[in-house]
């Protein structure tokens, strides 16, 4: 990942995020009777694609790790195949911050406990506070303590860490670090409430640059991390002693003796460079500091590696080579719990040519090197590295010794050997998460295996999706890895796009009736910010900018590919004829806005910027202002051409404070009319027309009748259907949506930080089932209720119902009785409907007929109290079902 992926953040935020309240300037009109069709949702496999600061294991249970990511919420590793399973899907539009993980906690007393801190933004860009999120099941389902301060989950030095900690002894306390002078805060409550240790003396005062007016990179980084000494307490009673790493040069450690009552500085305590990381090896007595002069995770020059012994107060410089000839500072930073005289550590902001990893076996005495010169610029390696399940993460390029091929990575500041496995170990880097299974290779003079250990962790922020009509099914445009051309959803893709590869894509288009001719603009610190491909995306050229290009803006194509239309960041709106060899500057239209072609006229192009829509019907060589008014006054608007439909345009956007909502024009844009059935809307897209119907299916990501969610129209937005629900989320859904032109039901959703996202209808959907009689199948039948995911408030289950009996069944109704007060919101695979607490689920006409042996599975999400018992009873029709 590189530092731009900031920038796409904050510049994918500004578009629109702070807009989710009700609009202030009409009274909202009656909710609507919505639909609910339960989708199946995937990421499209990149594996990866974003930073991941740091990695935890529980030190009492095999096998069980979490990552943490930036803007892309957290995760839980699975042995079982090898795989990640994010944990924060759950959270919702308004709570987009809270995808943004500053810190992660698994509780070594009861492993079924972890806690998560979590906020993007201390500064104005996030405008909600943090939060400590808690969960009893693995993070499966969570509660959230809301807190008085904000944190920094894509702040710099959120590689330092971890400033969440449990005590290992007395797993109900808990400290947190907090940045922005906030200091040390604790909980006595497993994470219910929060108070603030008021006698810890120093809050920090180190930030990156305390000139940035935005409060972005003058933001006080505060406390960096907690460490208890485990061996300073019994089971049942708080640990004594507790280390804590503040952001500050000359007062970089605190220690308290008794259980937090009171701190003290650590004497004798190396000055000049902060502290990144402190672990404890309790059994030696040995507490190792990694130590950057910058707070990361790309910064730092010069580091050093020091070793307290914890008897003695002695401090040890322990750094594997002279601080003059470091170019780097040190933060990923671990002991091997089985061998505790092993320590590694990494280099993490050594880019050039390489990051570097170290490890000792004797307790830092001694080092050796991932990689060593034989003769400059030669050099050699301990490990093998093997990408071919990631193979972008080569980046397409070709360099020079001594830079390598995949190199090791960047931004390593998460590093951790398995504490029951000393062959184990994983780091994070900008892009991904590698691992080894063969560690100990290194300390017999073999070669260790690296690969990347990231299947499942999907990173990505999205700025752009298209779904042409042909060729591939699906191209990206994505922050910090340029984006992807998808010719199989389900595998990662050879290479992102190259020559030129952007830094961050910023929008793409095709040509509607040659989807073969494809554009995309980005942002590259020298070079282009356009290029052009002739074969579906799988090849591209570089065009040429206009005088003042600074950035990729939006791009758009005419309908037949024979001349584009450009608002470049930097540079006003232009066309070209051809391949963008000679741009001239379009007319009647200001700089910056917002760039569309419609999808039949090869001549017509549209634009937005401002409140004001215009319009060329000249290739893009002279716009005019449209006459329509009521549209929404800022620039937070998403627009398209509806493909086959000369003139037809959607458009999507607005403000809380202004107009918010969809509009749809048919003639080109000269007037708009505002659908009244929708409150807000940020994104448009459209794809393959439902059976029986001539109009494109319309997808948004929307408040309709009050909800958020990702919804669906077959009736020309008429009439919506919610398909995601409350556990399918994913924070900030607000830069791109489109439907697949050659499936009916698939839509492709763009998040801030969890990649794309495509989602397929499973048929179904919770509505009245209606009048007539029930089906009354005979013989018996067995019901398997599994609760799949719990959130606050809700859950989704999963109903097996089998045909126990000797006979076939034609059609099937299912009945029974929730206890504390859930209330169905939607289902699946069954038509589904509650009255009181009694729940009646049917068949739907593709599964109704079950033959004797045989089982059918539905399943439904549903609100609910803090108990959530499982009925008792299950009745299909009079017959009373076993229950599994």
């Amino acid at each position: 990942m590189r530092r731009t992926r900031i920038l796409t953040a904050v510049l994918a935020l500004a578009a629109g995020l702070l807009s989710g309240a009700p609009t202030a300037l009409a009274a909202d009109p009656p909710a609507p009777k919505l639909a609910a069709d339960t989708y199946t949702w995937k990421n499209a496999r990149i594996d990866g694609g974003g930073f991941v600061p740091g990695i935890v294991f529980n030190r009492s249970e095999k096998n069980l790790a979490y990552a943490r990511t930036d803007i892309g919420g957290a995760y839980r590793w699975q042995e079982s195949s090898k795989t990640w399973t994010p944990l924060l899907d759950s959270v919702g539009w308004e709570d987009w911050g809270h995808t943004g993980v500053v810190s992660i906690a698994s509780d070594s007393v009861d492993p079924n406990r972890v806690y998560a801190a979590v906020g993007t933004y201390t500064n104005s860009w996030d405008p909600k506070n943090g939060a400590v999120m808690r969960s009893a099941d693995r993070g499966a389902s969570w509660r959230k303590a809301d807190l008085p301060f904000k944190l920094g989950g894509n702040m710099p030095g959120r590689g330092m860490g971890e400033r969440l900690a449990v005590d290992p002894n007395r797993n109900s306390v808990l400290y947190l670090g907090a940045p922005s002078g906030k200091g040390l805060w604790r909980s006595t409550d497993s994470g219910v409430s929060w108070s603030q240790v008021a006698n810890f003396p120093n809050v920090g005062n180190y930030a990156q640059d305390p000139s940035d007016t935005s409060g972005y990179a003058s933001d006080n980084q505060g406390i960096v991390w907690v460490t208890f000494d485990e061996s300073t307490g019994t089971a049942g009673s708080a640990t004594k002693t507790i280390y804590v790493g503040v952001a500050d040069k000359d007062n970089a450690v605190y220690r308290s003796t008794d259980a937090g009552a009171t701190w003290q500085r650590l004497a004798g305590q190396p000055t000049g460079h902060l502290a990144h990381k402190g672990v404890l090896d309790a059994k030696n007595g040995y507490l190792y500091l990694a130590y950057s002069d910058k707070g990361g995770p790309y910064d730092g020059g010069k580091g050093r590696l020091w070793r307290y012994t914890t008897g003695t107060g002695t401090w040890t410089d322990i750094s594997p080579v002279a601080e003059a000839d470091t170019s780097y500072g040190f933060s990923g930073l671990t002991v091997d719990r089985r061998k505790p005289g092993t320590v590694m550590a990494t280099a993490y902001s050594a880019w050039w040519p390489d990051t570097q990893i170290f490890r000792s076996t004797d307790s830092g005495a001694t080092w050796s090197k991932a990689w060593d010169y034989t003769s400059y610029p030669n050099r050699e390696n301990r490990y093998t590295m093997d990408v071919s399940s990631s193979p972008w993460l080569t980046w397409g390029a070709n360099p020079q010794p001594p830079e390598q091929t995949p190199k090791l990575g960047w931004m390593t500041e998460a590093l951790e050997i398995d504490p029951f496995n000393s062959d184990r170990m994983m780091y994070g880097t900008g892009a991904t998460v590698y691992g080894t299974e063969n560690l100990t290779n290194w300390d017999g003079g073999g070669k260790f295996a690296i690969r990347p250990m990231v299947q499942g962790l999907e990173e990505t922020a999205v700025n752009d999706l298209a779904s042409p009509p042909s060729g591939a099914p699906l191209l990206s445009a994505l922050g910090d890895i340029g984006g992807f051309r998808h010719t199989d959803l389900t595998k990662v893709p050879s290479m992102m796009f190259t020559q030129p590869n952007f830094t961050t894509t910023t929008s793409l288009d095709f040509a509607e009736s040659n989807p073969n001719t494809v554009v995309r603009t980005g942002n590259l610190d020298s070079g282009p910010h356009i290029a052009f491909s002739t074969d579906n995306g799988a090849n591209w050229f570089a065009g040429t900018d206009p005088s003042g290009v600074s950035g990729g803006g939006t791009v758009a194509s005419a309908a037949d590919g024979t001349r584009f239309v450009w608002s470049p960041e930097g540079a006003g709106v232009h066309h070209a004829t051809g391949f963008g060899t000679s741009w001239q500057a379009s007319a009647g239209i200001p700089a910056g806005a917002i760039v569309e072609s419609d999808r039949v006229d090869a001549k017509t192009f549209y634009g937005f910027k401002s409140g004001k829509f215009y319009v060329s019907t000249d290739g893009g060589a002279t716009f005019k202002a449209s006459p329509a008014s009521g549209l929404p006054g800022g620039d937070s608007v998403r627009f398209k051409a509806l493909p086959g439909g000369k003139g037809d345009v959607w458009l999507a956007g607005g403000a809380a404070d202004g107009a918010y909502g969809l509009w749809h024009s048919t003639d080109g844009g000269a007037s708009f009319t505002k659908l009244s059935n929708v409150e807000q809307a940020d994104t448009i897209g459209f794809g393959k027309a439902a059976p029986g119907a001539s109009y494109q299916t319309l997808y948004t990501s929307a408040k309709i009748g009050g909800v958020r969610g990702v919804y669906r129209s077959t009736d020309k937005g008429a009439s919506w259907t919610r398909i995601n629900d409350d556990a399918h989320q994913w924070g900030w859904t607000g830069a791109a949506i489109t439907g697949d032109p050659r499936v009916y039901g698939r839509v492709y959703v763009s998040t801030n930080g969890r990649g794309v996202l495509y989602g397929d209808s499973s048929g179904g959907g919770t509505t009245d089932p209606g009048p007539g009689p029930d089906p009354t199948p005979t013989g018996a039948c067995k019901v398997t209720y599994t609760i799949t995911s719990q959130w606050s408030g809700g859950f989704q289950a999963d109903v097996q119902l089998t045909n126990t009996g000797t006979g076939p069944w034609t059609g099937w109704s299912l009945a029974w009785t929730f206890t504390d007060g859930q209330r169905l919101t939607q289902a699946w695979n069954a038509e589904a409907a509650q009255s009181g607490s009694t729940v009646t689920a049917k068949n739907v006409g593709w599964n109704a007929n079950v033959a004797a042996g045989a089982s059918v599975s539905f399943g439904f999400t549903a609100s609910r109290s803090d108990t959530n018992a499982k009925p008792a009873a299950f009745k299909l029709g009079e017959q009373t079902c076993a229950v599994a």
